[in-house]
């Protein structure tokens, strides 16, 4: 028996930003278009919010807030006012498509195939780690108040960026957008684990448990395929209030149930093979990627994503930007250690950390980059991840109590922090606008007018 050599030769050169298949750009600027609008939405929730708290009207502003739509829910710990329902509730929703596009990236998406997930997840631990060691960094030196808040800079806004990428007019290129949403997908994973695992407060074990049997149920019914609105909705809403009656975070809830929702099309290859959810042995990437554009969960994502970005995340802007500035002190604001952290942690941690790790990784792998792409292109995109809304004044409020001053100094620190952050991102994107029109510009032609764009093509026609 003679064994075979491998074949010699230089090893495949890895390309870093690269464009992926036409199935995948098809659903990034779906969800791009949905994110953007809802990006704009939500900048509109923070200004009005910052306005009203600091107008001569500031006291209906924290009265609507304070108000309790339903007072005899104690029992189930429900009796909460309208800027926690925004909070625990609304938010729900949000979790729940970040749990959807998870599944999906995980499935059929770049997490599935390793070298492609290597790059986004060490971005996100990069920009993840760096922000939390700077904020731990700067509040210690400053006598360690406010070292609850350590997780509040390491989460990116993705709907911001995107709202700032609108503003600026920048045509990335398909490699980098895929990036910037890959690399917020990993980033609202790690922030929901940080959530489930340290901002559990009065942990009842009881009812975490009770709450497996909706999300039980949840997960049998969807993947049988069985999308009754009567039954799934009010199986979700018991799964929330169960979980909130927890100690855990309510979001977490939704999450869970994102992730139980079937992403491939159920099909039937013929009349003696039974219908399954399961991709055909030794199927493509691309070819699980179409399959996935009929899903449960993709149909469920072009539902909901609409209700997360259009209403869900700008009510919440609406009852958590609301910081009074009227009458404080900027100096003492600005010079407080937990203002500084944050913001550093935002404009600093996130850039570098990001940026650090993907040059790290292309230096050790000897990855190059696409060659549509350059450093200074990932460095903008570094910038951009310094917005830090949502989440981090989701973490914010759970951190050190809606409302409590330290809090008020949260809200401040990230909306000072994610505007330097977008600000520097958009001198650094605009500079090279006109070489992401050109790269936008061939990457829509269509010379043939198959509706497939010429570089998503092979030779012979078909589609990446």
């Amino acid at each position: 028996m003679t064994s075979r050599t491998p074949p010699s030769g230089p090893r495949p050169t890895i390309r870093l930003f690269s464009r992926s298949s036409w199935p995948e750009a098809r659903h990034l600027a779906e969800v791009l278009r949905t994110e953007t609008v809802g990006g704009a939405l939500l900048l509109a929730g923070a200004v009005i919010a910052l306005l009203w708290a600091n107008s001569p009207w500031s006291d209906s502003y924290t009265r609507l807030g304070e108000v309790v739509p339903w007072p005899g829910g104690a029992r189930w710990h429900l009796d909460l006012d309208v800027a926690t329902w925004a909070a625990d509730g609304l938010l729900a929703i949000f979790f729940f498509v970040v749990g959807l596009e998870l599944k999906r990236e995980f499935v059929a998406g770049d997490l599935r195939d390793p070298r492609r997930a290597a790059l986004p997840v060490a971005a996100a631990l990069g920009g993840m780690l760096l922000p939390a060691l700077i904020y731990l960094a700067v509040v210690l030196s400053a006598g360690g108040e406010g070292l609850r808040g350590w997780a509040i800079p390491t989460a990116t806004d993705i709907a911001f960026a995107l709202a700032v990428l609108a503003v600026v007019s920048s045509h990335l290129p398909q490699g980098l957008r895929a990036f910037l949403l890959t690399l917020a997908v990993v980033d609202d994973l790690f922030a929901i684990t940080i959530i489930a695992i340290f901002y559990t407060a009065d942990f009842q074990p009881v009812p975490l448990l009770a709450a497996l049997a909706p999300i039980g149920l949840f997960a049998v019914l969807v993947q049988r395929g069985r999308t009754w609105w009567w039954a799934l909705i009010p199986l979700a809403i018991a799964a929330w209030a169960l979980m909130h009656a927890s100690g855990v975070h309510a979001t977490v809830a939704g999450v869970l149930l994102g992730f139980t929702v079937p992403v491939l099309a159920r099909r039937t290859a013929g009349a003696d093979r039974p219908v399954t959810d399961d991709p055909e042995p030794g199927s493509t990437g691309a070819n699980d990627a179409r399959a996935g554009e009929g899903g449960l969960a993709a149909r469920l994502e072009h539902r909901w994503r609409p209700v997360s970005a259009g209403f869900a995340v700008p009510i919440f802007a609406l009852f958590a930007a609301g910081v009074t500035l009227r009458g404080s002190d900027l100096g003492a604001l600005l010079s407080d250690p937990i203002v500084i952290a944050i913001v550093a942690s935002l404009v600093f941690g996130k850039s570098i950390g990001i940026f650090g790790s993907t040059y790290l990784l292309a230096r050790f792998t000897r990855a190059e980059l696409d060659e549509d792409i350059t450093w200074a292109d990932l460095l903008g995109i570094a910038l951009l991840a310094g917005v830090g809304f949502t989440v981090s004044l989701l973490i914010g409020d759970l951190a050190f109590g809606a409302g409590s001053t330290a809090d008020d100094r949260v809200k401040a620190a990230v909306l000072l922090g994610s505007v330097i952050s977008a600000a520097l991102a958009a001198t650094v994107l605009v500079r090279r606008n006109a070489v992401y029109r050109r790269v936008a510009e061939r990457e829509r032609l269509d010379a043939d007018g198959d509706g497939v764009p010429d570089v998503y093509q092979r030779p012979d026609g078909s589609a990446t």
